[in-house]
């Protein structure tokens, strides 16, 4: 495949007007980004599966984040107050955001109100979901991505393919293009990490300085404190936060816990299933703006509590998605996100994560239900998952709802071939034709529906004999 056609793919969310089977057709040819995607996603889950060796029972621990996860969704609205209270007790300022237009209006009132020319953001996945730097750039704002992976595609001008590693589709060689153009005098910049990060650090700092505005996104909240915790690998989470004289933190409704003792727990799972890590770099622990004495930190604090169609979900069969911590693990082992990537999701989350809360947050768009289908029901994710989210059930709650929009045509179909497998007669006879000599590989490269599935693969053909007529002839 062409680099503009990968890149086509990359640019945008690309949901509306376009296929899964086109999205994932593009990638699949794409040699380049099947290679990078396999050497990080391999990566990433050795260090996963390393680092939770090092905890004397990781699955009990799994389990306890689970239960405390379905306790917090329980508990939800009046740990949300909590957490709001103490916010504005602390000297911050709260604002619930029905939708991200709402959430977007009062991120840029704030930015109007305080003048601001330069927006520094740490990684925050709620803001790509809102579409928060186009909003801001139309009222005139200079929006700088300082995450180095984010700033990597801001310039490039793609979206995440990872939800902790936004630009795992691209090799050494295609970041050091991006940043090339960025050099303004007659360096030649080496495709290497070290140079490469060098140049962005450089690059950054002066954006700190000059920042009127910082936004970040939100790993949990603590309702017991009003606490904002931000879990990073750089330190331009602490600089976005503590520089500008204004910092906005954008957190979804649901990424809450109640105490410290619940965040210990979740502390150590986060990183160890993100990257491997025992701790990340840095953990920031923010509780209200500056205070009276203290020489760093904002003038101001806002929490910007998200909403964004997540009430919708509580007290549905799908409401245990709402505990995802955002670690990516289930994209590492995933079969199908391993060779398309995130981009052929078409929108902000990808992987098994992303096929359950696509169809709940962008539902809105028919092409949203289809990526149920984009997963194996291998359980590969469940094990990953720090959280124990049973996302193969959820995928297969969200096939049945798409079932039941299908065609009249195609339910009386799936109907009769139900109705004759479950008959013992019916279905012997059924492998005894498939068995003669006109072959069901000939039938299925014609058959509607059957077709395309096996333009790619060869469709099994069953034994001349069953398994029972050679147990009965004493064969086996």
């Amino acid at each position: 495949m062409t680099e503009a056609v990968s890149n086509d793919l990359a640019t945008g969310h690309r949901l509306v007007g376009t296929t899964l089977r086109e999205r994932t057709a593009e990638a699949t040819q794409n040699v380049r980004l099947r290679t990078a995607l396999a050497r990080a996603t391999g990566r990433f889950g050795d260090h996963r599966r390393a680092a939770l060796d090092s905890l004397e029972d990781p699955d009990a621990l799994r389990l306890a984040a689970r239960a405390i996860k379905a306790d917090v969704i329980a508990h939800l609205p009046e740990l949300l107050e909590q957490f709001a209270a103490n916010v504005v007790a602390r000297g911050g300022q709260v604002f619930w955001a029905g939708d991200g237009s709402e959430a977007n209006a009062y991120i840029t009132s704030v930015a109007q109100r305080i003048g601001a020319r330069t927006v520094v953001k740490s990684k925050s996945m709620a803001t790509e979901e809102t579409e928060l730097n186009e909003a801001l750039e139309a009222i005139g704002c200079h929006v700088v991505e300082t995450d180095l992976g984010e700033w990597i595609i801001q310039l490039a001008h793609h979206k995440p393919s990872h939800i902790i590693a936004p630009a795992v589709h691209l090799d050494r060689y295609q970041v050091a293009e991006f940043l090339q153009a960025e050099v303004t005098d007659d360096r030649v910049l080496e495709a290497a990490p070290g140079p490469l990060a060098a140049f962005a650090r450089e690059q950054l700092r002066a954006e700190f300085l000059r920042a009127d505005l910082g936004i970040s996104g939100c790993n949990f909240g603590v309702a017991e404190t009003g606490s904002v915790v931000l879990v990073t690998n750089e330190g331009n989470g602490r600089l976005c936060t503590s520089v500008p004289r204004v910092h906005i933190a954008v957190m979804g409704m649901e990424r809450l816990l109640a105490d410290w003792d619940q965040l210990d727990l979740f502390i150590n799972l986060l990183a160890r299933s993100a990257s491997g890590q025992h701790l990340s770099s840095y953990t920031n622990i923010i509780t209200g703006p500056r205070r009276e004495g203290e020489a760093d930190g904002p003038d101001e604090m806002h929490v910007v509590i998200l909403d964004n169609g997540r009430s919708d979900i509580i007290g549905t069969e799908l409401q245990e998605i709402l505990s995802c911590i955002r670690c990516g693990a289930c994209l590492n082992v995933c079969p199908v996100y391993r060779q398309i990537g995130g981009h052929a999701y078409g929108w902000v989350y990808s992987g098994p994560v992303g096929a359950v809360l696509t169809p709940l947050l962008a539902g809105e768009h028919p092409e949203a239900a289809e990526l149920s289908n984009a997963s194996t029901l291998c359980g590969a994710c469940m094990d990953a998952c720090p959280v124990s989210i049973p996302l193969q059930d959820l995928l297969l709650a969200l096939r049945r709802r798409r079932a039941a929009d299908a065609s009249r045509s195609e339910r009386a179909a799936w109907k009769a071939w139900a109705t004759a497998w479950s008959n013992p007669k019916a279905f012997r006879a059924s492998m005894k034709v498939a068995s003669t000599g006109r072959g069901l590989g000939r039938f299925a490269e014609r058959a509607p529906g059957l077709s395309r599935w096996t333009a790619g693969r060869e469709a099994p053909m069953p034994a001349k004999r069953t398994f029972h007529e050679r147990w009965r002839a004493g064969e086996i």
